[in-house]
């Protein structure tokens, strides 16, 4: 049977990493190296940008603890009820101004119809992205990381992550980081099976950290 189209088991991105082996026979050291991959599947819709917001330029264990309240919020993941939440009780629960904003932006565009996160879910991957970039605060990362975790989208790797970038230049003994240019034309290679490669790569990082440190 062929893979699942989306990346939402265990199982299917082990397939998907299987086929990407058979692309690029490098892939077999890291695979071998970064051990099973899981799935990372949020709730889609204003729930599951939001949470991928709350995430930029943190650590791991600071957004969590900031979703961890925000989410307990009585109304943050419904995009009508957010629009009436007051900026200081949405920064109470850690949130940066412009990420309350970049949110507000979000319902409204919800609420007035103009992004509809269902009808993404039936684009193509480029499409996707340039489909959310077009609101204010919403970047490609944003955007393609929302893809995956939330939509399951099988070909999206989000080319500007410095921790893939790091990755990728270990796993693949490169010379030097790729700068996102090279990381984009890397990945084309991996098409259209990317966001099982961002996942390896993703898994390859997080072993390398905890046994020799973070990557330089």
């Amino acid at each position: 049977m062929p893979p699942s189209p989306r990346i939402d088991s265990a199982e299917a991105i082990a397939a998907h990493i299987e086929l990407l082996v058979g692309i690029d026979p490098r892939l077999a050291t890291v695979r071998e190296f970064a051990g099973p991959v899981q799935p990372r599947i949020n709730p889609p819709g204003l729930a599951g940008i939001a949470k991928v917001i709350t995430g930029q330029q943190l650590s791991v264990t600071s957004a969590a603890a900031i979703w961890g309240r925000f989410e307990q919020l009585p109304g943050a993941l419904d995009p009508m009820t957010y629009l009436t939440l007051t900026e200081e009780a949405v920064r109470a629960t850690g949130f940066s101004g412009g990420k309350f904003r970049t949110v507000r932006v979000i319902a409204e565009a919800m609420v007035a119809g103009e992004l509809d996160f269902a009808h993404l879910e039936t684009l193509a991957a480029d499409e996707a992205v340039r489909y959310l970039v077009a609101h204010k605060g919403i970047g490609p990362w944003t955007a393609e990381v929302y893809l995956m975790f939330c939509a399951g989208h099988p070909d999206v790797f989000p080319a500007g992550d410095l921790a893939l970038l790091k990755a990728v230049q270990h796993g693949l003994g490169l010379d030097a980081r790729p700068t996102i240019k090279e990381m984009i034309g890397i990945a084309a290679g991996w098409a259209p099976y990317r966001s099982a490669a961002a996942l390896l790569f993703w898994r390859y990082f997080a072993v390398m950290r905890d046994r020799e440190g973070i990557l330089l």
